[in-house]
């Protein structure tokens, strides 16, 4: 008997759909008269669901990309869409409304407040969706619950260790409920063991369906990831094995 299954018209599979579509874009930059061209001609897609990794040299275009792809920056020639919005030249209110509402961001520099506690910190994220006080704390536990800090609550960043400031910054990042999260270097400040704890918690997430775009230098971050690209001299190869 076959344990290959016979696909009939009226079992059609859903093929998942692009959270980032690139079509050609570039992105040029002029400084003293002098033109650099940090992405060149990209043609991109990234589906929902997927983990995605971006790799190569420093400088090669890798943060470009990355401020293209969270509606931080607009490319020069070619057109972006994120989920359904057209973003190349969408106003910067609608970039705003995307960035709020669709987009989490995880930088190297967890970039935390060192006056507020790590509820207060994962609660200034919500500031611009103007949900209820009883809301906004229902989410902010959930959130560092998630990230296993739901004991930490009340603790300053200066009482928390390198690891632990950078799952409040994750859980910053998904308590407004983004579709993807987009995270820069997030594991390079971080010792090995630290490294493993946050690559864990990305994964957990990845797991129950959030987009993942990580920038990396390191390998062993870019093992995990289901997709890996290389980006050199502005030129994106998928190199995926």
């Amino acid at each position: 008997m076959s344990m290959t299954q016979t696909t009939t018209p009226d079992a059609a599979i859903e093929l998942p759909r692009p959270m980032f579509r690139l079509s050609d874009v570039s992105r040029i930059y002029r400084q003293k008269g002098r033109e650099i061209t940090a992405l060149r001609s990209t043609t991109l897609e990234i589906a929902e669901g997927e983990f995605v990794t971006i790799q190569g040299p420093t400088g090669g275009g890798k943060s470009t990309l990355l401020q293209i792809l969270g509606a931080l920056d607009r490319p020069t020639t070619g057109d972006v869409q994120i989920g359904d919005s057209e973003v190349a030249r969408a106003s910067s209110r609608r970039l705003t409304d995307v960035r709020a509402q669709e987009i989490g961001f995880v930088f190297q520099a967890f970039n935390l407040i060192p006056t507020l506690t790590a509820h207060e910190n994962v609660d200034m994220a919500l500031e611009p969706l103007h949900l209820t006080a009883a809301e906004r704390g229902q989410r902010v536990r959930e959130a560092l619950e998630h990230v296993g800090l739901a004991d930490r609550a009340d603790h300053g960043p200066s009482e928390l260790s390198g690891g632990q400031q950078q799952r409040v910054a994750i859980a910053r990042a998904i308590v407004k409920r983004p579709r993807v999260l987009l995270a820069d270097e997030p594991t390079g400040n971080l010792d090995e063991s630290m490294r493993d704890e946050i690559l864990d918690a990305l994964q957990r997430l990845h797991a129950e369906g959030l987009t993942l775009v990580v920038v990396t230098h390191d390998s062993a971050v870019a093992r995990r990831a289901t997709r890996r690209l290389r980006l050199e001299n502005g030129v994106v190869r998928d190199i995926t094995r």
